[in-house]
């Protein structure tokens, strides 16, 4: 009889029950196509972050959503949510960083193991991961949450984990997800950012509806202490939080007080923070941000002003088309409506020439389609000539420029061919289709801002006999009609990231155009587009996913689905002059959870540079 010694024993029962490759290892972090992580294992720190960072203070922000929430879970489509309880209530099993295109290191999860062949993804979770009630978090916990996810969290999620096949609780700490496939190459590191909730809190509750205003039993670094009703919410730092010494927190989740002020209008989110009610906001308004915060406090410092996160992706914003109108189905028709909207002069007249237009769905990025195709890409685009716009292979795409005088009449020449090949004629003072139906569509808003910047592109349509509506509804009514595509034309934005995924199903794929829960608010549905989200989603090399991703984005380009708005030169931030940040800033987002209190009341810039100086602490705005 032959003895087996214990690492043939070992062997021998991987071989047999399938759970590991002989290279398989448990791993700190992981990386889209295996590349090796920016932070080695036993890093001690985020380069973004102070670890000497004082603990304490507070930081008030408002909202990045407009409107009221209606309960706090941020993980389904009803409503608005408080998005910040990702992260700061509920810990993920891994860490995204924010200088690295798209890696994550262990937080609750402390290792990762990948499958050599890509088929499974096991986490090893922390001995120490406790929820805020002292219940350790276990891999039923991670069961639990995924199948409440998928069950009766927000469509992206079935989106995105449709490719699971399997979840596999090995042990109270170790669990496996299996793969149908191994070519979504970004699967393993979306389930990674999964929260954990506690099953035994929301088996009780009504996750489905969010939760309500109930405050939330957690795994993060704060708790809820104060929900005020659709108005605010107050967290209060965990001092025994579990996770404070890992290498993905220090230096991060510094003040005591964290609130969230939610309103629904831009314009009174601007006002309230002028009369330093809270401490920081980010500006989504072009005029808002160039000229609504004038005035002394801005002129000696105690209020700032900066664009953060300069090298980061900007979100792709612009005037959409719905797709299922019948005026809008003739891509001519939306060419020549693009052509009308005078990006230049509102640029200089509105917004001081600050901003920079759109010429991508991926601008600010390596995803961008900025140059000719390459003879790799050509290969990705030749099978679908024929379904895709021939400019798609010869031309770069530009917006339509003009030369910011407000005088366009040369666009308007063009547009009105372009309309007339498309069966519009004059009659009279307006343009009519062969059944004698004016050209007329109305634009849905709920915020004012964006009338500053339509009013002109009313006139300019109305000057070759279109007929262009503004009408403005409340946020709840707003994000109905969202839901029920009930609109013909609306401004929208679609968040970039440098490791796009699934997620673009969600944006401009066919399956997601009708369901009110996903943000195809195009209504799109193309099958070429369909094939190359599949193949960048499939992409086993980060050369090939940057060629499909240009394929993507010349054809959603030269199809006219949108009018390409604008995008600033960073994050348009506002804040009250009372705080610290680290010498080096994130590359990807403008990281406030990395800032500490220097003053409990706004400095001059004086008073702020000598008060870095006796602390000993570099930096001001990025």
């Amino acid at each position: 009889m032959r003895l087996l010694f214990p690492s043939m024993i070992f062997t021998a029962l991987a071989l047999l029950l399938g759970t590991a490759s002989a290279d398989a290892a448990p791993q700190h972090a992981l990386t889209v196509y295996g590349e090796p992580a920016k932070y080695p294992a036993g890093f001690s720190h985020f380069a973004y972050t102070n670890p000497r960072a004082p603990k304490g203070g507070s930081m008030r922000r408002s909202a990045i959503e407009i409107g009221r929430f209606d309960h706090v879970l941020p993980y389904i489509d009803k409503g608005i949510g408080v998005s910040q309880l990702d992260g700061y209530i509920y810990s993920p099993l891994a860490q995204r960083s924010l200088d690295e295109p798209y890696t994550v290191y262990g937080l609750v999860a402390q290792k990762m193991e990948r499958a050599d062949d890509g088929l499974w993804l096991r986490f090893y979770l922390n001995p120490k991961a406790r929820f805020a009630d002292g219940k350790p978090i276990t891999a039923e916990d991670v069961r639990y949450t995924y199948n409440l996810l998928m069950t009766q969290g927000s469509l992206r999620y079935r989106t995105q984990f449709a490719d699971v096949k399997d979840v596999e609780v090995e042990s109270p700490r170790v669990i496996r997800f299996d793969f149908k496939s191994n070519e979504n190459r970004t699967l393993p590191l979306d389930i990674a950012t999964l929260p954990v909730l506690p099953e035994h809190w929301w088996k009780s509750r009504d996750f489905a509806g969010g939760g309500g205003y109930e405050a939330p039993l957690g795994s993060g670094p704060y708790k809820v202490s104060k929900v005020d009703n659709g108005n605010s919410i107050t967290f209060t730092r965990d001092a025994d939080w579990w996770g404070k010494d890992l290498p993905v927190s220090r230096g991060l989740y510094n003040f005591d007080r964290f609130s969230i002020e939610y309103f629904g209008d831009t314009d009174v989110a601007r006002q309230v923070l002028r009369g330093g009610a809270y401490d920081y906001n980010r500006e989504f308004s072009a005029t808002g941000f160039s000229i609504g915060y004038d005035g002394p406090a801005l002129d000696d410092g105690r209020l700032q002003k900066a664009h953060l996160a300069k090298e980061a992706p900007q979100p792709a914003q612009g005037f959409v088309f719905n797709l299922q109108k019948p005026m809008f189905q003739d891509r001519r028709v939306r060419q020549a409506l693009a052509m009308l909207w005078d990006f230049e002069w509102s640029n200089r007249q509105m917004m001081r020439d600050l901003y920079i237009r759109q010429q991508s769905f991926f601008s600010n990025s390596a995803l961008a389609a900025r140059a000719l195709p390459d003879a790799e890409e050509l290969k990705i685009l030749e099978p679908l000539r024929g379904q895709i716009p021939d400019e798609v292979f010869t031309q770069v795409f530009e917006a339509p420029k003009t030369d910011g005088s407000g005088l366009i009449r040369d666009k308007q020449l063009q547009a009105l061919a372009l309309l007339e090949a498309a069966g519009w004629k004059p009659d009279g003072d307006t343009l009519v289709n062969a059944d004698g139906e004016p050209l007329r569509f109305t634009f849905l808003n709920s915020q004012s801002g964006i009338e500053r910047l339509l009013l002109p592109y009313k006139r300019n349509l109305a000057q070759i006999g279109i007929t262009l509506e503004i009408r403005r509804i409340d946020a709840s009514q707003y994000v109905n009609r969202l839901m029920a595509r009930d609109y013909d034309m609306i401004v929208t934005g679609y968040p970039v990231t440098t490791s796009p995924g699934l997620e673009l199903y969600n944006y401009f794929g066919s399956a997601a155009a009708n369901d009110p829960g996903s943000s195809n608010l195009m209504v799109l549905k193309n099958p070429a587009v369909d094939s190359l989200i599949t193949g960048l989603v499939k992409a086993t090399s980060q050369p090939q996913m940057l060629r499909y991703a240009h394929a993507l984005d010349r054809v959603l380009q030269w199809n006219y689905y949108w009018i390409p708005n604008y995008y600033p030169p960073g994050t348009s931030t506002v804040w009250w002059n009372r705080f610290g940040m680290p010498a080096i800033p994130a590359s990807n987002d403008e990281a406030i959870e990395s800032w500490w209190e220097m003053s409990r009341t706004p400095l001059t810039n004086e008073q702020m540079a000598a008060e870095r100086i006796q602390r000993g602490q570099p930096g001001g705005p990025h």
